[in-house]
C-alpha cells in the first residue's frame, strides 16, 4: 500500500527488501540502488558510490567505489559489490561479490571472484518490481500527514544520466532533548526515480551523527548486457552449502 512508510524508514529497508527475497552479496550497509527484476527493459550502468563516516573523535573519513549493474530483457539482474577505497585513491576497486538473480526461476546466485566460488539458492518470494523507498514518491502522494519533525518535499522532474527522474526528499528533525548531542539533529533522505528503468538513479542519506552516502547511476546504456554476466563462470566451485532456500 502506497505511503505506508516514510522515506527515511524505507530507505534503510532497501537491502532488507532484497535479502528477504534472495541471498545477497555483502554490501557496505545502509541504502542501496535496488535493480528491479522486470522484463523488456534491458540496461547496463555504473553506480558511483561516495560515503563518509563520522569517527568517534568527530573526524570524517571519506570513501568511494563503483559498481556495475544491469538487467537483460528477461528481467535477470546483476549487481556488483566492490571494495571501498580512500577518496584520494586512483585505483580500480576490487570486486568482492556479484549478485545474479533470475525472476523466472527465482534462482539467486552470489559469485565470489577472488575465491572463484559461488553460492546459489531459490527465493520463496520474488522481490518487488518498484524500489521500496519510492513508495511515498508516487504521483498520488503518500496521504500520510506530516508532523512538526518531518518534512517531505517533491523535487519535481530532472534529467539524470539522460533520463527523466522524479525526486523526493524527506527531512527528519530529532530534537536536542531526544538525543545526546545537545542540539537538533537533521537526518535527510533523497531519491530520484526513473520510470523508464524502474530504478532509483540517485539515492542519498545523511545523518550528521554517522555520516552520509550518495549513490548515483551513470553510464547508462539501453542495450542487452553480455549474456555471460548472468552465468556462473567456468571453473567456479560451490562455496559452503551448494543450495539454500530463503524464507
Amino acid at each position: 500500500m502506497r505511503g505506508r512508510f516514510s522515506l527515511s524508514s524505507i530507505a534503510w529497508l532497501v537491502l532488507l527488501a532484497i535479502t528477504t527475497a534472495v541471498p545477497v552479496a555483502p554490501a557496505q550497509g545502509g541504502p542501496d540502488v535496488f535493480v528491479t527484476p522486470i522484463p523488456n527493459a534491458p540496461f547496463s550502468g555504473v553506480i558511483q558510490v561516495e560515503r563518509s563516516f563520522v569517527q568517534r573523535d568527530g573526524s570524517v573519513v571519506n570513501r568511494k567505489t563503483i559498481r556495475d549493474i544491469g538487467r537483460d530483457g528477461q528481467g535477470r539482474i546483476f549487481n556488483q559489490y566492490r571494495m571501498l577505497l580512500p577518496d584520494s585513491s586512483s585505483e580500480t576497486p576490487q570486486v568482492l561479490s556479484i549478485l545474479v538473480y533470475d525472476p523466472q526461476t527465482r534462482a539467486s546466485t552470489t559469485l565470489f571472484p577472488q575465491q572463484r566460488t559461488f553460492r546459489t539458492g531459490t527465493a520463496n518470494r520474488p522481490p518487488e518490481t518498484m524500489p521500496p523507498n519510492f513508495l511515498d514518491a508516487s504521483s498520488t502522494g503518500s496521504g500520510r500527514p506530516q508532523n512538526q519533525f518531518t518534512k517531505q518535499e517533491d523535487l519535481g522532474i530532472h534529467e539524470i544520466a539522460g533520463l527523466p527522474a522524479h525526486g523526493l526528499r524527506e527531512t527528519q528533525t530529532i530534537p536536542a532533548e531526544s538525543n545526546n548531542t545537545g542540539r537538533d539533529i537533521v537526518v535527510t533522505d533523497e531519491c530520484w526515480y526513473s520510470e523508464d528503468l524502474r530504478i532509483n538513479l540517485v539515492v542519498k542519506h545523511s545523518d550528521p551523527r554517522k555520516g552520509a552516502v550518495t549513490m548515483t547511476v551513470n553510464q547508462v546504456t539501453r542495450t542487452e548486457p553480455d549474456p555471460a554476466l548472468f552465468r556462473i563462470p567456468d571453473g567456479y566451485t560451490p562455496a559452503g552449502a551448494a543450495q539454500e532456500t530463503k524464507q
